[in-house]
């Protein structure tokens, strides 16, 4: 089986924000150190067996809240018949709806309305993520919030210390199977912990840079990425992957 189970150890970090001492940042460096990456178009199976060109949208994206999908309406007004497919009928019928108490975009056929088919000329897969490369900005700014994270979670707590303040612990981890909740479990296949993915010349930390800037500050950023290379140049010293908790999807 190349996905690994679910539970395994992982070594986490944890430190105050540089930019807000009132803030917390906890993150999974078996995660951010791995070698996943992303294989739409090039191995990926999709989640749903009989749709395995729909990658991880054949259910459309739930945006985060208003203001996300306000954001992404203003990129949809760039788009045109060059780089959307399924434009048309995102004019006349609109191209999201309300679902169970939010708003996500709508599912025509096999996926998402701004999946393109893999014979479009203007590209296949996202609409929106074409139109970043067209616009020379990152995807980051077009997509909806829960496209462009994942596979990285960003989830929050509250914690008390000792002079019995409240702190926000912004914890960063790999959005595996769980994360989707109970559907999650049902997918016939799935990116994070499979070692089908886990082909990339560089960590997820580096690949992920503008992700995880967007998710939680550069000051932040760049002292995870210390942590990160520390992580690393131990691991490369020692033989036992167990030591150091490596992600079992990664190559040996």
């Amino acid at each position: 089986m190349p996905e690994v189970p679910l539970d395994f150890p992982r070594q986490w970090i944890e430190f105050t924000d540089p930019a807000d001492p009132e803030q917390i940042i906890r993150a999974d460096l078996t995660w951010l150190t791995s070698r996943w990456t992303c294989i739409f178009g090039n191995g990926c199976q999709g989640i749903y067996a009989d749709r395995p060109h729909s990658g991880c949208c054949a259910l459309g994206a739930h945006f985060s809240d208003r203001k996300d999908r306000k954001r992404v309406a203003k990129w949809v007004e760039k788009l045109d018949e060059s780089t959307w497919q399924k434009i048309k009928i995102g004019k006349r019928r609109g191209w999201f709806v309300e679902e169970d108490g939010g708003e996500k975009t709508r599912v025509v056929g096999d996926g998402c309305i701004f999946h393109n088919d893999r014979d479009f000329p203007g590209g296949y897969g996202c609409s929106l993520h074409h139109l970043a490369a067209r616009e020379g900005v990152s995807f980051v700014e077009t997509k909806p919030d829960v496209c462009w994270q994942l596979p990285i979670r960003r989830t929050y707590e509250r914690r008390k210390n000792e002079h019995d303040d409240r702190l926000l612990v912004v914890v960063i981890g790999e959005y595996d199977r769980r994360g989707w909740g109970p559907g999650g479990h049902d997918m016939d296949w799935y990116c994070s912990g499979n070692t089908q993915a886990h082909v990339a010349a560089e960590p997820v930390y580096r690949s992920n840079r503008t992700e995880l800037v967007a998710l939680i500050g550069e000051l932040a950023y760049e002292e995870l990425a210390h942590h990160c290379q520390a992580r690393e140049q131990a691991m490369a010293k020692v033989r036992d992957r167990t030591a150091f908790a490596a992600h079992p999807a990664d190559p040996d």
